[in-house]
């Protein structure tokens, strides 16, 4: 219910709840503030927004003071006035804020701009002038200060970590950084600590923040309103009068956090979030430092030919051309299906989109796929199969208001760390409760009510488990499965042999905690299941999706506000590059490449014909191929197999014996050297185009420098190889390539440049008046009917025994990105995580005599790598956890190449591998 307030005579009106700034605010009247944080309780401990309200013998802080029915309010009357004069001139006599000092001594002044230089260790002003809030206030309300603080700073700049400079001489102790990162992100990294003039913002033990729980995400940052805190890089080498923001969609994993590029000079020198969905300003320490692959000096600038084993420069003519020859050649002598192309899910959708079009329109085949085989391939089959539709069902922010949250297979702080605030927020601030399932004692755990530790590969029988639970406690949606699926019996009566005990011998999970978590999850008014890739990697990867979707649709957990089931995609745009088609089996839109009558409406848009009605290779079947001599020549677009795919040994062999290869990507991968020709592409920060993002939301990003030397746009290159080629394909900018996505793409029917210009538009959006489709199976599942899938438990491919005794899963580290092509270009990234490591459990390593730090070889039954160790009681004893970004001890020799039966993803969760002390070069073993 409405009721009104009256801010400096305006008569306003406000729902119970509100306070007296955000009634201002909302109707845009200025109140100024120091700590105040937006989606943090108001402490009010700056004072800086105190008001005058009728009635009142004190002034009263805006933010704290909610707003009653006849309140009348004045900002800006003389007492108010007088009040934050005061406040500021405090503030600035009580540290190095000598941007606002006065004094008539100039011996004084000297003397403090001489201490200021020397405990800044710079000459110039204050690292922050022209972007510092209490800066802005004291020329605002024309403060200045004759006090003058001689003493040496209580406590020195920190200075140890490679991203952020604390210097506590600028800190005015307003909590803005505690809040941030203790309400915001939720990492629980720094408090206030000591008392009276002894008070510091401290970490716990008062360490230094590398020493520390912080991660790195830079949230403290970007909140800090003065000079306490600020980006290392950019620290008296970037003012704000120097930079032009940019605003973009990160390039790194799928949440698609929207960002500002600050270019200075046609370089990229800082990043900061935007307050905007899905990040509202938040990144990680990815997002906001690791941008140094953007201006890397190793960029590609120059296409390269291969002569006698080397590399040598050549014209974009020369190039082309050569490829053009070479591929028309063996497409006409071995034919269409001798060729296969893979495509990226860090490229952009139109990026995409020509790619495919230049697979089907040009070579005439369907041999089209991308990395998407090695992540979610288990996701698409297994969602489709249940629900019609491949995707995430709900948007990241209903996790806010889920009553129960599942995530499984998903290390969500470290691989997703937006995506993770969220949960955290939903369980800290919220009411919902907290299920973790996952072999290692994940970071997230800390935030659960209940935690269970699977063996790697026995998703299935716990998931079962549950749903046995569920039905003989009844806590299943019987009109949800009467009403709105299919195929309930069969799935009830495969269920009966996963008795809890069952369950518990098969997985090592308590019996009795089966039983808590299906009554948790069953007993959610709103169940949100949140997955990632350690549930897809897996040789049984679409049966573990279809369990999850069993078991979503058994609690009626579906096209709900809050529920869904929830794949976290891992890269920028898995998503898109699936949704523009860049799969064996459809087009875009996920229209089937078997069905004749898309057949000719694709060639008819595309002007042209004989479209391939015969389904195309996989990714994991093409690289054995190309060994077997099958595949003759390969066409890949910023991929990496020779760090990303399994048995990586087999991979170098197969990439080896193909007839023609051609790579085209940023860096001179560990794949492009294999390569006959390399062409440069540019990066996301120096083109136009489309993301779509974990939760279907297709957002634009921007050029903000110029490609370095010669590198192009991926459509472009590719769009004038088919040109050569004889197939025309020419488009005007990457807006161009967009409109024709939008016409032969249903689901992206309704989505243009202008409509996504300030905020972008979830799919399926098939008119242009559309709104967008945030919760996909309102009512009805895409397919109808939802089907449940009578799933049943079978063991991972891979079995231990005396040889190969422990069970190595694999992963990512909050640090690095897939195969490390962009975060291994940052130092700063590098510094924090310099080595691959491989996690092993105390106990085991007591048995064995491993120290922590000990150089290991770790063999499987197809290779060797060494790696140092690490000791943990986080992961369970018989599993070791080795992350897959290094090249120089690459995991992906030790994996495992077998193949889901559905939809050919490798079991990269589950090998078996040895352990041994190290006794070789490693530099040799690592090969």
């Amino acid at each position: 219910m409405s009721q009104t307030i009256f801010i400096n005579g305006n008569e306003l009106l406000f729902t119970v709840g509100e306070t007296i700034l955000d009634v201002a605010k909302r109707n845009h009247i200025d109140i100024p503030t120091l700590c105040h944080l937006k989606g943090a309780t108001p402490t009010g401990a700056c004072r800086i927004c105190v008001v005058e309200v009728a009635g009142s013998k004190t002034l009263l802080t805006a933010c704290t003071t909610p707003a009653t029915d006849g309140m009348a309010v004045k900002t800006e009357s003389p007492a108010v006035v007088a009040a934050r004069r005061q406040i500021i001139e405090l503030m600035l006599s009580s540290g190095n804020h000598n941007c606002a000092i006065r004094t008539g001594n100039d011996a004084e002044w000297s003397e403090l701009q001489v201490k200021v230089a020397h405990e800044d260790m710079s000459g110039e002003l204050c690292p922050v002038w022209g972007d510092c809030r209490l800066q802005d206030l004291a020329y605002r309300y024309q403060v200045s200060t004759e006090y003058v603080d001689s003493q040496s700073t209580r406590y020195p700049m920190e200075t140890v970590n490679p991203f952020i400079v604390r210097d506590f001489s600028r800190c005015i102790q307003c909590g803005r950084c505690v809040q941030a990162c203790n309400d915001i992100q939720v990492n629980n990294a720094i408090h206030f600590g000591y008392r009276g003039k002894d008070a510091k913002i401290v970490t716990a033990g008062d360490r230094a923040l590398k020493d520390s729980d912080c991660v790195f995400c830079g949230e403290c940052v970007q909140a800090c309103p003065v000079g306490a805190l600020v980006e290392k890089d950019v620290r008296y080498t970037v003012r704000p009068w120097e930079i032009q923001k940019v605003r973009t969609t990160c390039s790194y994993c799928g949440v698609g956090c929207q960002l500002y590029l600050h270019v200075k000079e046609n370089r990229v020198v800082k990043v900061s979030g935007v307050d905007a969905a899905p990040n509202h300003g938040s990144l990680c320490v990815k997002g906001r430092f690791g941008y140094h692959f953007i201006g890397s000096p190793n960029r590609l600038t120059q296409p390269l030919i291969k002569e006698n084993g080397s590399f040598r420069e050549a014209s974009w003519d020369e190039a082309l051309g050569y490829v053009a020859q070479r591929l028309s050649a063996i497409r006409d002598s071995s034919g269409p299906d001798s060729i296969g192309v893979l495509t990226s899910a860090r490229m952009s959708n139109e990026d995409n989109y020509v790619a495919q079009k230049f697979a089907r329109s040009v070579l005439k085949t369907n041999n089209v796929d991308h990395c998407a085989r090695l992540c979610h391939a288990s996701t698409v089959a297994g969602l489709a199969a249940s629900f019609g539709s491949g995707a995430m069902t709900n948007p990241i922010g209903d996790l806010s208001k889920a009553d129960v949250i599942l995530v499984t297979g998903s290390n969500t702080t470290e691989t997703h760390p937006v995506t993770s605030t969220y949960i955290k927020r939903a369980v800290r601030f919220g009411k919902a409760q907290l299920i973790v399932v996952d072999p290692r004692d994940i970071p997230l755990s800390r935030h659960a009510v209940l935690k269970l530790t699977q063996k790697p590969g026995t998703d299935v029988a716990w998931i079962n488990g549950l749903m046995h639970v569920i039905l003989n406690e009844n806590l299943h949606d019987e009109q949800f499965i009467k009403t709105r699926t299919e195929g309930f019996d069969a799935f009830k009566k495969a269920l009966e042999p996963y008795t809890p005990d069952a369950v518990s011998q098969i997985t090592g999970i308590p019996a009795d905690q089966i039983v808590k978590a299906a009554r948790l999850y069953g007993q959610a008014g709103v169940g949100n299941i949140v997955y990632c890739m350690g549930i897809t990697q897996h040789s049984t990867g679409t049966d573990n999706v279809k369990a999850l979707a069993n078991l979503a649709m058994l609690c009626g957990n579906l096209g709900i506000d809050g529920g869904g089931v929830n794949p976290l995609r891992g890269q920028n745009n898995v998503q898109g590059a699936c949704d523009m088609g860049c799969l064996p089996n459809v087009y875009s839109g996920y229209q089937p490449v078997t069905d004749s009558a898309v057949a000719q409406k694709m060639a008819a848009a595309w002007n042209t014909t004989q479209l391939s009605e015969k389904m195309g290779l996989k990714a994991t079947e093409m690289i054995p191929m190309a060994q077997s001599g099958d595949i003759k020549a390969l066409y890949i677009i910023g991929e990496n197999p020779m760090v990303s795919d399994p048995d990586l040994n087999h991979v170098q062999k197969s990439l080896e014996n193909l007839d023609f290869f051609v790579v085209q990507d940023i860096f001179l991968t560990e794949t492009a050297q294999l390569a006959d020709v390399v062409l440069p592409a540019t990066c996301f920060a120096e083109k136009a185009g489309t993301f779509t993002n974990t939760e279907r939301k297709v957002q634009r990003i921007r050029p903000a420098v110029p490609p370095p030397g010669e590198a192009r746009d991926d459509w472009a290159i590719t769009s004038a190889l088919a040109t050569r080629m004889g197939v025309p394909m020419q488009y005007a900018d990457a807006e161009a390539v967009f409109g024709e996505i939008s016409q032969v793409t249903p689901s992206y029917g309704g989505i243009s440049y202008p409509r996504i210009d300030d905020d972008g538009l979830v799919w399926p959006c098939p008119t242009s008046d559309h709104p967008g489709t945030p919760v996909l199976h309102i009512g009805k599942f895409t397919c109808g009917l939802g089907k449940f899938h009578a799933v049943e438990f079978i063991p991972p491919a891979e079995t231990l025994d005396d040889h190969f005794p422990f069970t190595l899963t694999t992963g990512r580290l909050l640090y690095h990105y897939h195969t490390g092509t962009m975060t291994m270009k940052s130092d700063d990234l590098n510094e924090r995580a310099p080595e691959c490591r491989i996690e092993i459990a105390d106990s085991d390593a007591s048995r064995l005599g491993i120290a922590d730090g000990q150089m290991l070889s770790i063999r499987s039954r197809r290779g060797t790598i060494q790696a140092r160790a690490t000791l943990t009681p986080a992961i369970m004893p018989g599993t070791v956890f080795i992350p897959f970004h290094f090249a120089s001890a690459a995991a992906n020799r030790l994996t495992n190449a077998a193949l889901d039966p559905v939809c050919a993803i490798p079991e990269l969760k589950v090998c078996a591998v040895a352990l041994s002390p190290a006794k070789m070069d490693v530099a040799a073993v690592n090969e």
